[in-house]
């Protein structure tokens, strides 16, 4: 199967009690880019809509999206794991 890749831009970071005592959960909201470059209005003419939401207690990994940060998503098929 071929790679299919799409560019997103962080929109929005939401802050929240976690549960459990995990601490801090932070959720990365991104959408595709709409514009901005050539690059990116080539990226909004295959994927003008759609949503991420990446949900981590991980505060190190949680640094790593600026808002207004631009993310390239790769989509590659994951073969099936064969059950225990």
């Amino acid at each position: 199967m071929t790679v299919v890749r799409a560019k997103f831009k962080v929109i929005r970071i939401e802050r929240s009690k976690g549960w459990n005592n995990v601490g801090e959960v932070q959720t990365i909201v991104l959408t595709p880019v709409t514009g901005g470059s050539r690059e990116n209005a080539a990226f909004f003419a295959a994927t003008p809509a759609g949503e991420i939401k990446v949900g981590t207690v991980n505060a190190e990994a949680a640094k790593e999206f600026d808002l207004g940060a631009e993310f390239y998503v790769d989509f590659t098929l994951a073969e099936p794991v064969p059950t225990e």
